[in-house]
């Protein structure tokens, strides 16, 4: 198969593996291993952290005590080594929005136990708040790099914490741009994806994904 290079859509440039990795959460499996797994938060904007700060009343019982004194002590983000903006951890790996729920399955409505759930997307999906949780969560396994001048960049980030997921992904036939379809157009709009579909359509009729 012909070599894929970085494709651009719109002004992002995409990395191939978009396409052609399977992808897709199995959260019987991990149960949400990614909000606690790392030594450092999720990436962050100035803008994530107020909206984080405002809807922090709305979480605040559903994280654990060990949390809201980290938050207390430090607030809801820190700069991590690389000096950027993450959310903030408690013992050097678990997001302080984490807590743990039983949750239906989306598909078949079964219960998976246990499982480890962003505060902010539960009272998002409850209706407690009208903010889900930061971009960069929502749109794992792609991560973003900003190269100035209106440019941006999306990669796969391959995790063994995922494996899981590579392997429900592989099942279903369901591609990263596939699964991740509502956060790609909340971070780049239905027009930008409508474009990203197309080329998938283009590069599948041309035989190369």
């Amino acid at each position: 198969m012909t070599e894929l290079h970085i494709i651009e859509v719109g002004n992002v440039l995409v990395s191939p593996d978009i396409f052609t990795e399977c992808f897709c959460c199995d959260l019987d499996k991990c149960k949400g291993r990614c909000c606690v797994e790392g030594d450092a938060g999720a990436p962050v904007t100035l803008d994530e952290i107020g909206a984080m700060e405002d809807a922090l009343d709305t979480v605040w019982t559903d994280l654990s005590a060990s949390a809201q004194h980290v938050i207390d002590r430090q607030g809801v983000a820190y700069t991590d080594a690389d000096g950027d903006l993450v959310t903030s951890i408690v013992d050097g790996r678990d997001c302080v929005f984490t807590c743990y729920h039983d949750i239906n399955d989306i598909a078949d409505g079964h219960v998976i136990p246990n499982c480890c759930l962003c505060a902010f997307e539960r009272a998002y999906r409850e209706k407690r708040t009208k903010w889900c949780k930061p971009i960069s969560c929502a749109l794992y396994p792609i991560r973003e790099k900003n190269f100035g001048n209106d440019v941006i960049g999306i990669n796969y980030h391959r995790w063994d914490v995922c494996k899981d997921a590579v392997a429900l992904g592989k099942k279903l036939n369901m591609h990263v741009y596939e699964f991740l379809k509502e956060p790609l157009i909340r971070r780049f709009g239905q027009a930008w994806y409508d474009e990203l579909t197309t080329v998938a359509k283009e590069l599948k009729a041309q035989g190369l994904i």
